[in-house]
């Protein structure tokens, strides 16, 4: 019998009261408060509120930092999954754990870290100040470097599943036939984990258009500059209800695309 077979079977039986209770209350946990935020969306003036000129400057700014912040991502996190899914080595474990770190750490304990090392005062930080002159927290580019930060483990975790689940064989034909490692890995290796990177950039990008305390603490709140969608939102809680739904509304648009992209390699069940 195959499981997609059990699985059918299985969904005639009768769920237990005591299992549907907590689990409809589990449900409607989740989706009422994105529920009122649908209400409370001001529909009538959601055109004129979409286009007025700081959410422009800051939906713009948010792509932006999210899409280079991915790109950097991509460049360092790529060949670092390849490293832990194919290569044995000393600390390898310990290499994994540092890599998730970011996942579990709060995004603003990640900010005050980056701002240790990357600050004027910092080790890094103060060495690019006094060589190049390059200044990172409370710019532009530190949103990005924030971004990057508590977004790269998701990219890292879904390459590295993908090359874990990639024929190797393919991998050896290709040195058989003589093809050296960077060739074999640039002509076999990435078209084969091609989807398991994409899907891993996909989430790295939402995750970072999404940041907030990393951002906030190591690269400000300044509009124009810094100030991203979730930095926006917090700001027009303050002073403008309405628009700080709106913009919510944005992002939470971007999370449903996303994960309705993402859907039958993540949630629907093999």
């Amino acid at each position: 019998m195959s499981p997609r077979t059990r699985r059918r079977r299985g969904t005639g039986q009768r769920v237990p009261v005591a299992l549907l209770a907590p689990a409809a209350l589990g449900l409607l946990f989740l989706v009422l408060p994105l529920g009122g935020l649908l209400l409370r969306t001001p529909w009538t003036s959601l055109g004129s509120r979409l286009t007025a000129p700081g959410v422009l400057t800051a939906l713009r700014l948010s792509v932006q930092c999210a899409t280079f912040a991915t790109l950097l991502c991509l460049a360092l996190g790529v060949p670092l999954a390849w490293l832990l899914a194919r290569v044995e080595f000393p600390g390898r474990r310990l290499v994994r754990a540092l890599v998730t770190v970011p996942l579990v750490l709060p995004p603003v304990v990640g900010g005050v870290a980056l701002l240790l090392v990357l600050g004027r005062r910092g080790p890094l930080g103060g060495w690019l100040d006094a060589t190049f002159g390059v200044t990172l927290p409370f710019t532009t580019t530190g949103v990005v470097l924030a971004e990057a930060f508590v977004a790269m483990p998701f990219l890292i975790i879904a390459v590295e599943g993908a090359l874990r689940g990639a024929d190797h064989r393919y991998e050896e034909a290709a040195a058989t036939l003589g093809a050296g490692r960077w060739t074999t890995f640039t002509r076999v290796t990435l078209p084969l984990v091609a989807p398991g990177i994409a899907a891993g950039a996909v989430l790295c990008w939402a995750r970072a258009l999404g940041e907030f305390g990393a951002t906030i603490t190591f690269a400000g709140n300044y509009p124009g500059r810094t100030q991203t969608m979730p930095l926006a939102v917090y700001l027009a809680l303050e002073t403008d209800l309405e628009a700080a739904v709106v913009l919510s509304l944005v992002l939470l648009t971007v999370s449903v695309v996303i994960l309705a992209g993402l859907r039958d390699r993540w949630i629907t069940a093999p």
